[in-house]
């Protein structure tokens, strides 16, 4: 079982690395560059890798488990896009985060 769960947090992680990659390939000048950035093309690659990883995990781990704990991407995206990217992380975004990160404990371990 624990192989399941290190595919998911590959998956997890594979995600997060697929996500940063698409928003820097963001800063190209128009639409149609962004597509042929290289970092947008390594962005979705990553993503279908995880894609493939999630669906690793799912065989063992139910989903009813699984999906919720990818919501530790949105504790890790809310903290690359503060330091990566000078986002802003008021007390509500700290506050929401700590409730995410809550949860995913919870369904983690229960």
């Amino acid at each position: 079982m624990t192989g399941y769960w290190a595919a998911l947090a590959a998956a997890i992680v594979t995600s997060m690395a697929g996500q940063t990659l698409l928003k820097i390939g963001a800063a190209a000048p128009g639409f149609i560059q962004q597509l042929f950035d290289p970092r947008t093309i390594v962005g979705f690659v990553l993503y279908g890798g995880a894609a493939v990883l999630y669906i690793v995990a799912l065989r063992r781990i139910p989903m009813s488990v699984a999906m919720p704990c990818t919501a530790v991407s949105y504790v890790a995206a809310a903290l690359i896009g503060h330091f990566a990217f000078g986002e802003v992380l008021s007390p509500p975004h700290l506050g929401a985060i700590a409730r995410i990160c809550a949860g995913v404990v919870l369904l983690a371990f229960a």
